[in-house]
């Protein structure tokens, strides 16, 4: 029995509430059980400098997490005067994985950066982020496509994330806190929504994984993303 009383195949309960805030141009608060998460992307008229003059697009990521996100308070990284390591993995694997899922030549010579803050965590936030990001990409390049300024849709394909593991010797979807912190065995799966893996993040804790057990987190991903997938393209019609 899963500590949640959650089915071996059963996502927390999931809610993306749109247009959450009000200047940026695309924004969505994204629930996974307790893990809320604000994401907002912001439009720029520039690119980095080695893409200068290409006319190819570029989304980037930042993420961070509130003082209180968690049991104790975090002391906020702008105070120790640079980020963390575990932080500056986190926002690139977001930016990478949402940049997948775009069409650069078609979005143009312009950034979109993904903002991602996650206001309350239990399990799950990169996850949530990269699944949440790109709803709030979603609505930016809508806003591009409806004043003419971007012809063609630059996004090929919802892009969005789900974490699996192996929790008391089970292939368990969607980790919580209390279980991601006790599993033998966890990943981050990032996947198209026609499940096209961008990028897969396994690793052991005390022990070894079968391939047939990978396997079996593969299927239970290929769900979660599915599912995933399917609200992300309802909310942000």
């Amino acid at each position: 029995m899963r500590p949640s009383g959650r089915e071996l195949n059963q996502m927390r309960s999931v809610s993306i509430e749109t247009g959450f805030t009000k200047h940026a141009e695309g924004s969505a608060l994204i629930k996974m059980g307790d893990t809320h998460v604000l994401c907002t992307a912001t439009i720029e008229d520039r690119v980095p400098p080695f893409i200068k003059g290409s006319g190819l697009g570029w989304v980037t990521a930042e993420y961070g997490m509130l003082p209180r996100a968690t049991n104790t308070r975090m002391r906020r990284e702008a105070a120790a005067g640079k980020q963390g390591g575990r932080t500056v993995e986190i926002q690139r694997l977001i930016g990478r994985s949402l940049r997948a899922g775009v069409d650069r030549v078609a979005l143009g010579e312009r950034q979109i950066t993904v903002d991602c803050d996650v206001l309350q965590a239990d399990g799950g936030t990169r996850c949530a982020s990269i699944t949440g990001g790109w709803v709030a990409l979603r609505l930016a390049v809508n806003k591009l496509m409806k004043t003419g300024d971007v012809v063609t849709d630059p996004l090929v394909s919802p892009v969005a994330a789900i974490s699996c593991g192996i929790y008391a010797g089970q292939p368990v979807l969607d980790l919580d806190y209390p279980e991601d912190s006790e599993a033998g065995v966890d990943g981050n799966f990032i996947m198209t929504g026609d499940k096209q893996l961008i990028e897969v993040q396994m690793s052991a804790e005390g022990a070894t994984f079968s391939r047939d057990q990978m396997n079996a987190l593969m299927d239970l991903a290929d769900k979660g993303v599915t599912e995933l997938a399917e609200m992300q393209l309802s909310v942000s019609a």
